[in-house]
């Protein structure tokens, strides 16, 4: 186990890149694509990544990963099981925060917004594109719910994989579907030396989108 001084001594110095007004888009949209771009083309684990912070209606918080799957119309797009504690605390509490964190660039986007559950037709949409083996698991997995064994499981996958064996499409359980989180705040992190990093915050207003530096 690592003590509490080797811990502390555990740093690194961020020095790839810099970040400022002129390289800065006026979008918070366009930012967030073109960093996810540069991120995709760097072939990082898992680019899409996010975090997904949300409080039920007591204001206990949960964070889990997710992957953001879909930016349409000033939304980002993600998909879950409806029965999960995520669901039910967006359900109790729609306020969400995500984390973008893409190390190897010593970057991170935070951002803070409302989620909405997605349509039925979008949700089926995309479920259509899922390999076949991820439709079969949505069938057969009642997320976060209790299981007695893996082999509890593997008897489900199996036996939905009977049910569907014939089917040359599956459609989504009915426990299964989307969420788009409509953001009113971007913070976009720039690691820099000295933990003097760059940072700029854009917030929703009635006329657009403003923008300021952040102290590190």
């Amino acid at each position: 186990m690592l003590r509490s001084a080797q811990l502390a001594a555990i740093r690194r110095e961020y020095r790839l890149a810099r970040l400022d007004e002129s390289s800065l888009a006026g979008d918070p949209f366009e930012q967030l694509q073109r960093w996810l771009d540069e991120a995709i083309r760097a072939e990082l684990v898992e680019p899409t990544a996010m975090a997904l912070a949300t409080a039920d209606a007591d204001g206990k918080p949960t964070v889990r990963m997710v992957l953001l799957k879909g930016i349409e119309n000033g939304r980002l797009h993600f998909y879950t099981n409806l029965e999960s504690p995520k669901a039910r605390a967006i359900a109790a509490n729609p306020r969400v925060a995500l984390l973008f964190y893409w190390a190897e660039l010593e970057r991170q986007v935070r951002i803070e917004g409302i989620a909405e559950l997605l349509d039925r037709r979008t949700v089926e949409a995309y479920f259509a594109t899922r390999p076949r083996g991820a439709q079969i698991g949505a069938w057969a997995s009642r997320q976060s719910a209790p299981l007695s064994s893996r082999e509890t499981l593997d008897e489900a996958i199996a036996e939905y994989e009977r049910r569907f064996a014939d089917a040359e499409q599956i459609s989504p359980p009915p426990w299964w579907g989307g969420y788009a989180v409509e953001p009113h705040a971007f913070e976009f992190w720039q690691g820099r030396e000295n933990r003097l990093h760059d940072r700029f915050r854009y917030e929703r207003t009635t006329t657009g989108w403003s923008r300021q530096r952040l102290s590190p």
